[in-house]
This record gives structure tokens, sequence and C-alpha cells, in this order.
């Protein structure tokens, strides 16, 4: 039991040490993810178009 009472004691006590990020933090690395992400999805989409169509073109 002991054991179980030093573990919660330490678990409580790094707990206390760690810094939650706030709103702002979180919405701004949302919105960085999310223009990241679509930037990558446009240009495979392109790069997809540009290749299906110099395959068509080839057959």
């Amino acid at each position: 039991m002991e054991k179980l009472r030093a573990y919660y004691q330490y678990s409580k006590a790094e707990l206390s040490k760690v810094i939650f990020p706030i709103k702002e933090q979180i919405r701004n690395a949302f919105i960085s993810v999310f223009v990241v992400v679509t930037v990558i999805s446009l240009f495979l989409a392109l790069i997809d178009a540009v290749m299906s169509f110099s395959l068509s073109s080839l057959i």
C-alpha cells in the first residue's frame, strides 16, 4: 500500500510541473497543421493529375 501511495504522490508532483497549452496556442497549432496539410494535399493532387494526363497521353 505504501508503494501505491508513493506512486500517487510522485504522479501528482509530476503533473503539477506540466505546462498545458492555452487556447490561443492550440488554435495556432491547428491552423498551422491545417494549412500545411492542405498545401501538401493540393501539391500531391496536382502531381497526380499531371502524371495521369501524361500517362493517358502515352497510351
